[in-house]
């Protein structure tokens, strides 16, 4: 499938019909748990990858991706979201599915895989025919065959309780991968998020959670709208090559063990086009 606007439904499954608000609060979340797991997934950050992402939504994690200079393709089970994405004209593709019923690619297709808040509704059984622990199984076993060998998947997810974390991790390792749960900021309970990092390859060591005391999240009330929110916007005006963009890059190398160049004046500012 070629990068473009494209929408193809592989599942006439009935769908819920789904009313979506925004806020800048929600949207900024989402983007900082996108970057977060695209640093654990540890890609060359000087080529393009081919990226899954599951539960893809409006193509918020998407339009990430496409600003870091991947390429990626979103599935998600809810019409609604995707008709939104396609009106935002993000850059991926994007499919109508069921992540239960598995994923409908060749193998080897993908590099990578992220999915944002998505893989816990696996647990729910929605109608009488759903059973978690299979539906959980169909999906990472379809995962496994659609990444490269040595591929990474990070998967952001809400688990309720201990015993659905470990239904999740262990249909995940029956399907074949490797890997662990990395947790950020476990004692704070506004900031903890759960981060499940599955390898395809040999077993590789585990990033480490982030643990820094944490700036409090301060309330404030959110603006409601079905409008859409421009992404530049949402990201709070960190622009592409920009001095901030440039520190955020060179920080997250530095927090994978990578060798950076100290920071200083001159970091960041553009230079002058030779002739």
């Amino acid at each position: 499938m070629k990068p473009g606007n494209t929408c193809a439904s592989f599942s006439p499954e009935p769908l819920y019909h789904v009313l979506v608000f925004f806020s800048s609060r929600m949207i900024d979340v989402q983007i900082k748990m996108t970057g977060r797991a695209l640093e654990l997934l540890c890609v060359p950050e000087d080529k393009p990858c081919y990226v899954l992402d599951i539960g893809c939504g409006t193509g918020l994690s998407g339009d990430y991706l496409s600003d870091e200079g991947h390429y990626w393709v979103g599935i998600d089970i809810s019409p609604a979201m995707l008709d939104e994405a396609l009106d935002r004209e993000t850059q991926g593709d994007v499919i109508l599915g069921d992540m239960g019923q598995g994923i409908p690619f060749k193998p080897g297709t993908f590099d990578a895989c992220i999915s944002i808040s998505a893989v816990q509704w696996l647990c729910n059984a929605n109608k009488k025919s759903d059973i978690p622990a299979r539906r959980l199984y169909c999906f990472f076993s379809s995962l496994y065959s659609v990444l490269v060998r040595g591929g990474r998947a990070v998967l952001q997810l809400y688990p309720e309780n201990s015993e659905q974390l470990e239904l999740i991790t262990t249909q995940a390792t029956r399907a074949g991968f490797t890997g662990g749960v990395v947790v950020d900021y476990p004692n704070s309970a506004k900031a903890k998020k759960f981060y499940l990092c599955l390898f395809s390859g040999p077993s590789a060591s585990l990033p480490e959670g982030l643990s820094e005391d944490t700036e409090e999240e301060k309330p404030a009330e959110s603006t409601f709208t079905a409008g859409r929110i421009p992404y530049r916007i949402a990201r709070r005006g960190v622009v592409r090559k920009s001095r901030e963009w440039v520190l955020e890059k060179k920080a997250r190398r530095r927090r994978q063990g990578k060798e950076v160049r100290p920071d200083t004046q001159y970091t960041g500012r553009k230079r002058k086009p030779r002739f």
